[in-house]
């Protein structure tokens, strides 16, 4: 049953594309308006700076756009993607050392930006009732009276469109806030943790004997160092190697340097992998200065006919690659929502966008909380927190129940508070009292050590 005629996107990224799939089983028209021109698939677009980098899709993500797109996982794996184990096929390196590999049954797909971006566009666009107008920029929104019609259009060429229902998945850089006001609404309250983070990142050929067989090597940073890798296989036999730094110590972006960032990781895989490897593409950086949360659910009054979504609404360190998974979430919540209807539609979405993003939010900004340089609320939950995750690194180098809890949560299946279950914290006891090696290496995905 259609809730409106009409219902207008702005932005064409994953936020966007993903809220114009939902919208498009309750309006008879979805107009999807992007400042940018769409390329081939599987090229990057200039206005998705972060594609160039490391990207993987978690399990409940994965899960996710699998409702909306049935046989995506198959379509992509038949373009070059990797479908695997996250826990078998990756080597986690955390707190001092690697966290045992097995079949976890959490899986996980491999893929260039641009390869699952350009797909999954294409279903959204193929839908009936989609479209998109590219090299479009919105200036404001229309509307009086409590209810937002339409947006305004910054092209002299293309006449104001009204819609019944308007969505802001612009991305981080949002006008909304400014548009609110505008109307006579006030803006959202922000929240910014400033983090200073820095990637550069390369290409390269893959090689079978790269990395023992692994499709996947993450070194995650532990204060007090602030830099980390993540070598991450895609489609066409090539990894992509991702270097990053908080605080300012950022990786270089000229080739000694980037080899000399890589050598002084604290193991030396990454190093050993693209000191040899044939480099496929340049050292391209990518800047984030901070996760910034609006909170608009706390607005008292806000209009009808108007949503934000994606990372106008709440944006992460992407270190942890939740941004993807978390729009994919807040899309499933609009589909529930406007199977409700659309009376008090904002503050029910709203209401539904918060507890999803609580659980990733508390991940990302718990651990930046790590470095005494970042600004923000600890306290001492945090720091015990902190404290408690850091020995569950150690024990999980041997304990499969624990890679697999914190997995659940780090994929978004499970909230942070159930790492903290009297069991699990039972066996981070035990596994801190056994003796074990500061960075024990496992001998392989298939022969890992048990619990």
């Amino acid at each position: 049953m259609h809730q409106g005629k009409r219902a207008v996107v702005i932005g064409g990224s994953m936020g966007g594309l993903l809220a114009a799939r939902a919208l498009a089983d309750h309006y008879e028209e979805v107009t999807v308006l992007e400042r940018d021109h769409f390329p081939a698939v599987g090229e990057h677009r200039k206005g998705v700076p972060q594609g160039r980098h490391a990207h993987g899709l978690l399990a409940q993500g994965r899960a996710v756009l699998e409702e909306f797109f049935p046989g995506l996982t198959r379509d992509l794996v038949a373009q070059g993607a990797k479908e695997g184990d996250i826990v078998e096929g990756a080597r986690w390196y955390q707190n001092g050392g690697f966290h045992a590999q097995f079949p976890s049954g959490l899986m996980g797909l491999l893929l260039s930006r641009p390869l699952l971006e350009g797909y999954v566009r294409g279903r959204v666009l193929a839908l009936p009732g989609v479209r998109a107008l590219t090299g479009v920029s919105v200036r404001g929104l229309l509307g009086g009276g409590g209810h937002v019609t339409g947006v305004r259009l910054d092209d002299e060429g293309l006449s104001d469109l009204r819609a019944d229902l308007v969505v802001d998945a612009s991305g981080r850089g949002s006008q909304a806030p400014k548009w609110l006001e505008a109307l006579g609404y006030e803006r959202p309250a922000e929240e910014l943790v400033r983090i200073d983070l820095a990637y550069a990142t390369r290409v390269y050929r893959r090689r079978p004997q790269d990395l023992g067989g692994n499709d996947a090597f993450v070194i995650g940073s532990n204060a007090p160092e602030a830099r980390g890798g993540v070598v991450l296989g895609m489609e066409g036999d090539r990894w992509v190697v991702t270097l990053a730094g908080f605080l300012g110590d950022h990786p270089p972006t000229d080739e000694a340097g980037f080899l000399e960032f890589a050598r002084s990781l604290p193991v030396p895989d990454v190093y050993e992998l693209v000191k040899d490897a044939e480099p496929l593409s340049g050292i391209v950086p990518y800047k984030f200065p901070g996760s910034q949360r609006r909170r608009y659910e706390r607005l008292a009054r806000f209009p009808e006919g108007f949503l934000v979504t994606g990372d106008a609404l709440c944006s992460f360190n992407p270190v942890f690659g939740q941004g993807m998974t978390v729009a994919a979430a807040e899309a499933k919540a609009l589909a529930r929502c406007l199977e409700a209807g659309t009376k008090n539609l904002a503050r029910r979405f709203f209401r539904e966008a918060a507890a999803l993003v609580d659980s990733p939010w508390s991940i990302a900004v718990g651990a930046d909380l790590r470095y005494p340089q970042v600004r923000g609320p600890r306290g001492p939950v945090v720091s015990f927190v902190n404290w408690y995750v850091a020995r569950l690194h150690v024990a999980a180098r041997r304990d499969r129940a624990l890679v697999l809890a914190f997995q659940k949560v780090a994929n978004l299946m499970a909230p942070p508070p159930s790492l903290l279950a009297p069991k699990l914290a039972l066996r981070v006891l035990w596994g801190n009292l056994k003796p074990h090696g500061a960075a024990a290496r496992p001998p392989g995905p298939r022969q890992a050590p048990t619990a």
